[in-house]
């Protein structure tokens, strides 16, 4: 039988081709972001112990407390945040769960979403599967700051929600509190939530620090703020991450959370509740950690034809590729896969519309050295 499609428009999300692609190809994966190194040895120690003690079966549906407890001595340790545990912290499977959750919760038919493009792919689905429309705000070529001008102007009676990332996955750029304080001024006379996604919180380079949207007291009154623990810990396939709101916000979504996952995996809450206690030099120092990385891969990378733009925070560095090729992104990356043997993301996939003369490509570098190694081998080979 046939079905009308309710995501007409949607295929394999480009992570899953081009992951896939390069598997084929054995090109060198920087395109979907996950490590090739393992998580911290005594966390896996932890998850390993949490099963064999027999801490196998549901967690509560809002998360393991002993969880949601550390979650609020590190937010307030290393944010200066105040959230309540019990009511105000939700555990779920991923933030990609999380966002799906907050977006349903707040988001009816006909209500009206703004998302700023280039943005991370599940959020527009995830609009149009609660029936509303996705408005698309550009963010500035090149600089990827938020064009206010095109925000304000895109503010509508039916605006319901605005989604706003950072630090930025694919451009690396961080939202500062001015920027929340200027968001918080337009929509102050305004009945509009807003979803901060903020996965990479410790991932910010050169003395930068993450700006949560909770540290703004307006916007937090309306804002959902999603985290990762997969980022944070090097363990994205474990699917655990959580979402901070307000009291009457997390009621409602943990509504749609406990019909959508119910709960998350036990042994991993409960070793992650333990480590993150235990081992808070992990999280503090992941910003060097990475930015070694990045520092790394923008010298290699600024020895070949590529040209590296800034990168802020994150695990991804975009490079235009105008020197090399005229080629649109897409099938630029598919040659770059096939031909050259390493596989990035093409940026106009975060769009519904990428600037035309725009020539980028994300990769990405939360890697081993050697693999870092052979991907600038490879790609020091490629001309014009």
């Amino acid at each position: 039988m046939l079905i009308d499609s309710k995501l007409p428009n949607v295929g394999t999300t480009i992570f899953t081709v081009m992951s896939k692609l390069a598997a084929e190809h054995r090109a060198i994966n920087l395109s979907q972001g996950f490590p090739d190194f393992q998580p911290p040895q005594a966390l896996a120690a932890k998850v390993e112990r949490a099963i064999s003690e027999g801490r196998n079966q549901y967690a509560p549906m809002a998360g393991l407390e002993q969880l949601r407890s550390a979650i609020a001595q590190m937010l307030a340790a290393h944010h200066g945040i105040t959230a309540d545990p019990s009511d105000e912290i939700t555990i779920t499977s991923g933030a990609t769960e999380a966002l799906f959750a907050a977006i349903q919760a707040v988001v009816r038919p006909g209500d009206e979403a703004i998302v700023l493009d280039p943005c991370y792919d599940s959020y527009v689905p995830a609009i149009e599967l609660a029936g509303g429309a996705a408005v698309r705000v550009p963010l500035k070529p090149q600089t990827f700051d938020i064009d206010w001008e095109r925000l304000a102007a895109a503010l509508s009676p039916r605006t319901r929600l605005v989604v706003i990332n950072s630090p930025h996955n694919p451009s690396g750029t961080l939202l500062s509190a001015d920027d929340h304080a200027r968001l918080a001024g337009l929509l102050r006379e305004r009945r509009c939530f807003v979803v901060s996604d903020e996965v990479y919180e410790h991932v910010t380079f050169d003395g930068r620090r993450h700006s949560s949207v909770l540290a703004n007291r307006e916007l937090a009154e309306r804002s959902f703020a999603v985290f990762s623990f997969g980022k944070t810990y090097h363990a994205t396939g474990w699917k655990v991450g959580y979402c901070v709101a307000p009291k009457p916000l997390s009621a409602e979504l943990r509504k749609v959370h406990q019909f959508l996952t119910f709960s998350t995996s036990t042994p991993m809450q409960q070793a992650i509740a333990e480590f993150l206690v235990e081992e808070p030099a992990h999280y503090r120092e992941l910003g060097a950690f990475y930015q070694a990385r990045r520092d790394y891969f923008v010298n290699a990378l600024s020895a070949t034809a590529f040209t590296p733009l800034q990168c802020q925070g994150t695990y991804f560095q975009l490079a235009d590729y105008g020197n090399v090729s005229d080629l649109d992104d897409v099938e630029f990356c598919t040659r770059l896969t096939v031909e050259h043997g390493v596989a990035a993301i093409p940026i106009s996939v975060f769009c519904a519309n990428a600037p035309q003369r725009q020539r980028l490509v994300r990769f990405c570098f939360a890697k081993d050295y050697p693999t870092l190694d052979a991907a600038i081998q490879r790609l020091q080979s490629i001309r014009a």
